[in-house]
């Protein structure tokens, strides 16, 4: 199995100790390449690269950075993927201009990225507001009819996402988040649209559905990458837990070893990403090693 890791470091991307003008000095010269080059030299030759360093550093998707980005692949070996914007991003909200202006935010990104190759390419198909309404305590045949208001508005906007940038519907992964897995299931499945397992996000119970072998053998057929951090199960069936997810392994309630057995039994070959700190995901590699020797690919 191919591990990799996430390039949106928060110590990377807002170091400690720093003066106001440092700071800001640091902000408009920042590096997209030498951020990827320090996680390659920690042992990481496979990265996520983050969207979301679009809003407050616009020069990371700007052409210059990403002919570094492409000369360092190439240097060095690397494979990217790339994680779409989520921050300040809705394509699945009612409104329409909000809805237009998170496509133009995700096709920006793609279209910029294109020259790198990217493996896949991962969205969050329902933002911030679709989840803040599955949360929500409704009567259930109101809380149905919203939040299908809402998967019908992110497949409107996943295909504009792929009529505007012409990339293949299996080059799109949706990924589980906190939005029912049975209705992300349903787009991926109408749209021909691959998939990413975010395993924390469904141990907390972001998806409603817990059961993280289930959820791994209804995706496997369009699984292309597994989000990989540990997180707390909910104690009580139906809730959720917030913020005990992104977390090393053995920190939460994974059952790491079966879960590996079950990736491999489907024949999955992607790119699996450690969401997590760069010490935390060298941590959480060792765990793997030691849990399943011989698994993670040299």
């Amino acid at each position: 199995m191919r591990f990799g890791i996430m390039a949106m470091q928060i110590g990377a991307l807002i170091p400690e100790g720093l003066s106001p003008d440092e700071m800001h000095d640091y902000v408009g010269s920042f590096n997209h390449a030498e951020l990827v080059r320090a996680l390659n030299r920690q042992g990481f030759a496979l990265v996520e690269l983050g969207g979301d360093l679009s809003a407050f550093m616009p020069q990371t998707f700007a052409p210059s950075q990403i002919a570094e980005l492409l000369a360092l692949k190439a240097k060095l070996g690397l494979q990217y993927t790339v994680h779409l914007p989520l921050w300040s991003v809705e394509p699945s909200t009612p409104q329409r201009y909000v809805r237009e202006g998170s496509v133009r935010a995700v096709v920006d990104i793609i279209k910029a990225t294109l020259p790198l190759e990217p493996e896949v390419y991962v969205l969050h198909a329902t933002g911030a507001l679709a989840s803040e309404f599955t949360a929500m305590a409704l009567p259930p045949v109101g809380r149905g009819l919203i939040l299908r208001q809402f998967q019908q508005a992110a497949m409107q906007s996943l295909q504009m996402i792929l009529s505007m940038t012409g990339i293949s519907s299996r080059q799109l992964a949706i990924e589980t988040v906190e939005f029912p897995f049975d209705l992300t299931l349903e787009m991926a499945e109408a749209l021909d649209l691959s998939m990413c397992l975010d395993v924390g996000h469904v141990l907390s119970g972001f998806c409603g559905e817990t059961d993280l072998f289930r959820i791994l053998t209804l995706s496997a057929g369009r699984l292309v990458e597994i989000h990989l951090h540990d997180a707390d199960r909910p104690k009580i069936p139906g809730t959720v837990v917030y913020g005990r997810d992104h977390r090393p392994l053995g920190a939460g309630d994974l059952d790491l070893g079966p879960f590996l057995d079950a990736v491999v039994a489907t024949g999955f070959d992607g790119p699996v990403i450690f969401e997590l700190r760069a010490d935390e995901a060298r941590a959480s590699l060792d765990v793997v090693r030691r849990t399943r020797p011989g698994i993670v690919s040299a």
